[in-house]
């Protein structure tokens, strides 16, 4: 009986000791679980510090190089900052020609990371310059964090208007884009994007008050809450009163005293701009009373000189079906004995001519028209320059082109004919094949930049255009009215811009499209700004 229970007894006390055999295991697994949790928390959390330090050194490699930029860039001409950016040799603009590499302090003075700079300097014509930096730090330097920024220069493309001169936009006008006085802004439709001013307030002499000055915000509106218009002086936007939003008319909002744009800077702008028109072929002189250029979709154009020209008379314009006689305003066409054409025509066809003229006859069988045979045919350049010391009529259609075309004669051209030169808009239109940002025109006139009188009925401009001294706009031609003006682009104007007049003469209906690839592509060697700013910002 006892040998039994001795062996029962024996029995249970084995399965306590594997009992207590599979709970030790049971609790080692979890401890050693738990500790290995821990372990790693531990260690992720360390990583995730370094890796917060690490994007914070690569953040620090951008706000040094935003840094060097301002103080190597700013208060430079456009010259200056193409010559800075194609040195090479020891003095390269930094992480261009090869990385560069820079330690990073924490507050305390002690370096506990680097970075590493990657600069993509910015093609030909354009204002972008792609900065990538990538940081990590000394005590992980396995983990590291990159950052790409991309810097910008402002354009002077940048706004649908910008003026110096005091602007007013009358009701019914929708804009998209920015707008810039450095004048006073008046503003009667709806903007919807900012509307600026460098005045913090004017008088505005729209008004039909006569008398005393009367101030008003440098960026203000007549229209009232209900939606009328009024043309008296108003007191609600006047300051020292707050600025109302009025979001009905300034849907992206107003913002006045800001800086000024200089326009007399434009002019070392020209001057490099001819600089870079070193050819024959881009670079033409100020013999006659200037060029008619036509732009072609093969990345060529034809041009040809013009003799004479009158900007009170008409223009034929060959594309047309025109049948009415209309001689004598871009070039010459002479007729037999010096008189005007035969029945035929064939004598409106002579090589003194510029453009085309309709032979002075109307017959149902027979339209012969003048035509130009002294065209001749250039390439656009590869840096995108034609420049003319002389006027300019300009029309046509481009296909993955960037181009600048300029008028003007400085005042060291040989043979200085005196007076400052035009760009002549108008005979046909001027267009885009492509709106992705492949095709880019900008049109600068030394003085205006002129719709001429008989210009086509519906006319199109695809382009950035700049007047420096005078203005974007149509002369005033009593009686002469058209139906619609498209510019899909932006208007830089010294004096104020306008298309039509308040007794219908002119062009009734006026749109201003601003073309969003000008931010990013402005027409090659447009003036810009001289500071570089971030726009854009991703980490990689």
């Amino acid at each position: 009986m006892k040998k039994i229970e001795k062996e029962i007894y024996g029995t249970e006390k084995g399965s306590a000791l594997a009992l207590v055999l599979v709970m030790v295991a049971a609790v080692s697994i979890i401890l050693t679980s738990l500790l290995g949790y821990i372990t790693s928390q531990v260690s992720y959390s360390k990583d995730r510090v370094e890796r917060e330090r690490a994007f914070q050194v690569a953040e620090a490699g951008i706000f040094y190089y935003r840094w060097y930029l301002a103080h190597e860039i700013s208060g430079r001409t456009a010259e200056q900052i193409n010559d800075f950016w194609e040195t090479t040799g020891p003095n390269c603009p930094i992480g261009v020609c090869s990385a560069y590499e820079a330690d990073f302090k924490d507050f305390q003075g002690n370096v506990i990371g680097r970075y590493r700079l990657e600069v993509q300097k910015p093609q030909l014509g354009s204002t972008i310059v792609m900065a990538t930096s990538t940081g990590w730090t000394f005590k992980k330097p396995s983990v590291k964090r990159t950052v790409r920024v991309r810097f910008r220069r402002p354009s002077w493309s940048e706004n649908i208007v910008l003026a110096n001169d005091d602007m007013r936009f009358g009701s019914g006008t929708t804009v998209n884009g920015r707008i810039h006085s450095n004048r006073g802004v008046r503003f009667d439709g709806l903007a919807t994007n900012v509307v600026s001013s460098s005045l913090p307030s004017y008088d505005d002499l729209d008004h039909d008050e006569i008398g005393a000055e009367k101030l008003e915000f440098g960026v203000h509106t007549h229209k009232m809450n209900n939606g009328t218009i009024v043309e008296t002086y108003r007191p609600n936007e006047v300051p020292p009163n707050p600025v109302d939003s009025r979001t009905d008319v300034f849907q992206g909002g107003r913002q006045f005293p800001v800086a000024n744009i200089s326009f007399d800077s434009v002019v070392s702008d020209i001057s490099y701009m001819r600089s870079q028109a070193e050819t024959t072929e881009t670079r033409f002189d100020n013999s006659g009373q200037g060029r008619r250029i036509i732009l072609k979709t093969d990345g060529t154009f034809d041009m040809c000189t013009v003799n004479s020209f009158s900007e009170n008379t008409a223009i034929y314009n060959a594309s047309s079906n025109k049948t009415d006689a209309i001689v004598n305003y871009i070039g010459e066409v002479y007729g037999a004995s010096g008189s005007y054409a035969s029945t035929n025509g064939t004598a409106c066809i002579t090589s003194s001519c510029c453009i085309g003229a309709l032979c002075p006859w109307i017959s149902s069988s027979n339209h012969n028209r003048g035509k130009c045979y002294s065209m001749s045919n250039h390439t656009i350049p590869n840096n995108g320059v034609i420049f003319v010391a002389n006027h300019i009529w300009l029309e046509g259609t481009i296909n993955n082109r960037k181009v600048s075309i300029v008028a003007a004669e400085l005042s060291d051209e040989s043979e200085n004919t005196g007076g400052k030169k035009n760009v002549f808009l108008g005979m046909d239109n001027l267009l885009y094949t492509n709106t992705d940002g492949s095709d880019i025109i900008g049109v600068i006139a030394q003085n205006n930049v002129k719709v001429i009188r008989d210009s086509l009925t519906n006319l199109t401009i695809d382009a950035a255009l700049l007047a420096k001294d005078g203005r974007v706009g149509r002369d005033y031609y009593n009686g002469t009215i058209k139906n619609s003006i498209t510019i899909n682009g932006s208007i830089a104007t010294n004096l104020r811009y306008g298309f039509s007049y308040t007794n219908g003469t002119g062009y009734i209906i006026r749109n201003l499209n601003f073309d969003n690839n000008l931010l990013y592509y402005p027409p090659p060697y447009f003036p810009t700004g001289t500071e570089y700013a971030i726009d854009q910002w991703e980490e990689l």
